[in-house]
């Protein structure tokens, strides 16, 4: 079963910078699009940043120019390279696969907590 390890998050202040990390336990990680989603308490989940298998990225409005995703196929780890965070950042990010629908396990997720 594929597992997903998330890490990086944490508690900031307003306009400082956080990485997250996602382990993945696939050995077919390298061809399938991976992505980065977040919930925030009392809203749905949803889509950040999501990467191809060929490295194209896109982001959700709300993260353009801030946000960075990329991935490392040697090391089966996808990233997250959050700038210039804002308190309506604050959430739980998961990654999960980026394919419209089809998801692995979630795994824990890690909390951002920004603060004003």
């Amino acid at each position: 079963q594929v597992r997903l390890v998330e890490s990086g998050g944490g508690l900031v202040q307003a306009g400082k910078s956080l990485r997250l990390s996602c382990a993945v336990s696939n050995n077919i990680f390298s061809i399938r699009a991976m992505a980065w989603y977040r919930q925030a308490p009392g809203k749905e989940r949803e889509l950040v940043a999501a990467v191809s298998r060929y490295g194209s990225t896109n982001y959700a409005d709300s993260v353009k120019g801030r946000f960075t995703i990329s991935r490392d196929n040697a090391k089966n780890t996808v990233y997250l390279q959050m700038n210039g965070l804002k308190s309506e950042d604050t959430a739980v990010y998961h990654c999960n696969l980026g394919e419209g629908g089809s998801y692995y396990p979630w795994g824990q997720g890690t909390q951002v907590t920004v603060s004003a």
